[in-house]
């Protein structure tokens, strides 16, 4: 009876770390062609970015790389926002929804690339991703953002983009800058329009 206990429990021991393995190897592939690895923001970063957005009640905060979900969390938690959040990693993804299940929070993850949705309803986008990736993703942002939208990047300046604000690092809660950057024009005024000949 011990030694079929015994059997059972390593076999549940290397189960987990298969599962685990082969999470971390699909986050790793992700990373590399989605743009960025997952790294978690500390809690208080988290709280200190959502103090800078100034999110009001109802507004709609989008996170287009949510990792587990926990500025969609606390936006919801702490400030009544509509939350939605999209995340490429099926791994992180999982982790996501099994927090937003114990946790009890209605915000909602999408499994998927932002890039693949519309950002038109957005009242504040929350980015923390590479710069590079953020500059490829520039062209959508300018596209899609309606005026009025914030959008706020923790440690990364987007592209050609100049913020209306600038965070200074915290050494005391531990943070990074924060880039706080509005749009001024609609979306449709940002496009490029076509040049006309004029008929000789």
């Amino acid at each position: 009876m011990a030694i079929a206990i015994q059997e059972i429990l390593t076999f549940l021991v290397l189960l987990v770390v298969i599962i685990v393995m082969l999470g971390l190897t699909t986050s790793f592939i992700v990373a590399f062609f989605g743009g960025g690895p997952f790294v978690p923001t500390p809690k208080r970063a988290v709280k200190e970015v959502l103090k800078h957005a100034k999110i009001k009640k109802g507004d709609v905060v989008i996170d287009i790389g949510a990792g587990d979900g926990r500025f969609l969390h606390y936006a919801e938690k702490l400030y009544g926002a509509d939350a939605i959040g999209y995340e490429i990693d099926p791994f992180v993804y999982a982790i996501a929804i099994l927090k937003k299940v114990f946790l009890g929070w209605k915000g909602k993850i999408i499994r998927g690339n932002f890039q693949n949705y519309s950002l038109r309803k957005a009242d504040i986008i929350i980015c923390y991703m590479l710069p590079s990736t953020l500059k490829k993703y520039q062209k959508k942002f300018d596209k899609e953002l309606r005026k009025g939208c914030k959008v706020i990047s923790y440690t990364f300046h987007i592209g050609t983009w100049k913020p209306i604000k600038e965070i200074e690092p915290d050494p005391i809660l531990k943070t990074k800058r924060i880039y706080i950057y509005k749009v001024e024009k609609p979306a449709k005024k940002r496009t490029k329009k076509k040049i006309k000949s004029k008929k000789q």
